[in-house]
């Protein structure tokens, strides 16, 4: 299969140094041209050629740096919906691209297997945008971070936004940087043997800026309704090609290490999911290390029997959540009633809820059953963009526990989080045990700002301590809630750094060169909120963590006498445990002699 067939089908394919080609499926469309250099002396229109199925065409002499926009038959022009960068915002016109202008430094890059994967979740915009994150890069790789994960960076309107509200995919939001910037960003990380991955959204559209239903309104489906209107129409092929071409676009021109799927259990058509993988990994070298990790509040398992690597592990995050904080409203309903055993089934396991009803969804069973799935099929975290940010306060977890006295009880879930066989991941600055909010920001026009505000509101209504006080919710809109949630987040507190550091470099030398083999061997609650879990490493060996989270000890047995200590989470816990102890507040990681 040639490279980027797929998104060349689309936009503004650069032909010659003078010479363009421009495409476009608007099937609602008689007829349809292509502005030029919009509002400048030097502007023309061309004609598109009307092809079949309700594709338009045009070639023009014009070549990188060209301004355009396409005209509808009612005279109004839109921006190019594969626009590959815009002249200012997603309303201004579109600029022609030449994808090899960047030279690349470290072409021979190939990636790094799964197995060695350590995500770093970041939001660009606060980090200062592509510039701003290359002067992280080299602390994060020394901190033992793999994998950097960039949030949503396809065009959003105006300058602040979560990404998630993006309306124009092939584009980098301007905002953050030039098509160039981004490519320097993901060649600095590869010079330092980090991974970048990207998360991409194709279950929605964001509210401003899509003009899709003024030319194709085919592209959606009434019939259908999601959280952001119309679903996507992924029954018919140039949709589908419109989403499978932009994931190879990415992990090709750009370079991408992997992609994140955001929500795809909002894509009615599940069976193009396993489509796309398929493309993405007959389109890339076998050289390389690609990987795609997917969002699905189902528990689709049968997309990790495939193609895809790993999910994120939200049930991990939530039993994890409700044993540190006690919360037990909304989702983590589901996590109130014996949330050890619970953990100890998503250790041993990877999903919690695998065909068990769902209190928070009425009882509505939820899952497939996922012992067979080895452990690196799950993203396990303690935070995350939308765990933190959908709070109406956002507040962090080391918040929250520091408000309940609880903060060595979060240390050993930090050592259970990177000691686990488990893919992890860490949200940016968590591991300065940062506690500056991660606010829900945007920068909507007036009308539409206030919407999201009054929705945003209404959210949390139903929360007793914001039931008196909506207007005590933070504006999305204002400047302020984006400008709060990039304060002091990289300021060092008391050892968290080295703590952070101390237990990826464990887990680099000690379990990684074996998690490939790794299986799980069992796990079992050994107190309210204590567990203990093994897995073999297919070498003979076990490795065994036991976790306390509550603030009273626990009777266990012992570990055999010839098992290895290879991390306490705080002084003695070995020390207490091998007296049959297990100690408030700890985790301790062993290597043992595989047994059953």
């Amino acid at each position: 299969m040639k490279k980027t067939l797929l998104a060349d089908r689309f936009g503004a394919k650069l032909l010659g140094a003078d010479r363009t080609r421009f495409r476009l499926w608007a099937p609602g469309q008689r007829a349809m041209s292509v502005e030029l250099e919009p509002g400048r002396p030097q502007a023309a229109v061309v004609p598109m050629q009307a092809k079949r199925d309700g594709w338009f065409e045009a070639e023009a002499r014009c070549g990188a740096g060209t301004r355009y926009r396409y005209r509808l038959e009612d005279g109004s022009s839109i921006p190019d919906p594969a626009s590959r960068m815009q002249d200012g915002d997603v309303h201004d016109a579109s600029v022609v691209v030449d994808p090899a202008a960047y030279r690349w430094r470290h072409a021979r890059w190939r990636g790094r297997p799964w197995s060695e994967t350590v995500i770093y979740e970041l939001h660009a915009g606060l980090l200062g945008g592509f510039q701003g994150v290359r002067s992280h890069l080299p602390r994060l790789a020394e901190l033992g971070v793999t994998a950097i994960e960039l949030m949503p960076i396809a065009d959003f309107p105006g300058p602040r936004n979560w990404g998630y509200d993006g309306v124009l995919p092939y584009a980098p939001d301007r905002a953050y940087g030039t098509p160039e910037d981004l490519k320097a960003l993901i060649d600095d990380a590869h010079g330092l043997g980090l991974m970048v991955f990207l998360d991409v959204v194709y279950n929605h559209f964001g509210p401003d800026g899509n003009y899709l239903h003024a030319y194709a309104p085919s592209f959606f489906r009434e019939d259908v309704q999601t959280p952001w209107g119309p679903a996507i129409d992924f029954r018919r092929k140039p949709v589908r090609e419109f989403f499978t071409g932009n994931a190879v676009y990415w992990l090709q021109e750009y370079r991408f290490d992997g992609l994140r799927f955001d929500a795809v259990h909002a894509i009615a058509e599940q069976d193009w999911l396993e489509e796309m993988a398929n493309v993405v990994r007959l389109s890339t070298d076998r050289q390389r290390h690609v990987h795609l990790v997917i969002e699905h509040d189902g528990n689709a398992v049968s997309l990790l029997e495939h193609e895809f690597d790993a999910q994120w592990n939200d049930d991990g995050h939530h039993v994890l959540h409700r044993l540190l904080t006690g919360e037990n409203q909304g989702y983590y309903r589901d996590y109130d009633d014996q949330p050890a055993r619970q953990l100890a089934r998503c250790l041993a396991e990877g999903f919690v809820y695998q065909g068990e009803p769902s209190p928070h969804r009425e009882g509505k069973p939820r899952g497939k059953p996922s012992a067979h799935l080895p452990p690196t099929s799950f993203v396990l975290f303690l935070q995350n963009h939308d765990q933190i940010g959908n709070r109406a306060l956002g507040e962090r977890l080391q918040t929250l526990v520091r408000q309940q006295g609880r903060t060595q009880a979060l240390k050993a879930a930090v050592a259970l989080l990177l000691l686990a066989p488990q893919i992890p991941l860490i949200f940016m600055g968590e591991e300065y045990g940062a506690e500056t909010p991660f606010l829900y920001f945007t920068s909507h026009g007036p009308e539409l700002a206030e919407a999201v505000r009054e929705g945003r509101r209404k959210e949390f209504a139903s929360f007793a301590e914001f039931a008196d006080a909506g207007a005590a919710i933070p504006d999305p809109n204002d400047a302020a809630t984006f400008e709060a949630s990039r304060r002091d987040i990289f300021e060092a507190r008391d050892e968290w750094p080295a703590y952070y550091q101390a237990l990826l470099s464990c887990r680099r030398d000690v379990l990684v060169p074996h998690l490939d083999s790794a299986r799980a061997l069992g796990a079992e609650a050994v107190g309210p909120e204590a567990v203990k879990a093994r897995w073999s490493l297919g070498d003979g060996r076990a490795w065994a963590i036991y976790a306390n989270f509550d603030n009273a000890p626990v009777a266990v047995d012992p570990p055999p006498a010839a098992a290895t200590l290879l991390f306490e989470s705080s002084p003695e816990a070995a020390r207490s445990l091998r007296q049959g102890t297990l100690a408030p507040a700890c985790t301790v990681a062993w290597m043992e002699a595989e047994t059953p």
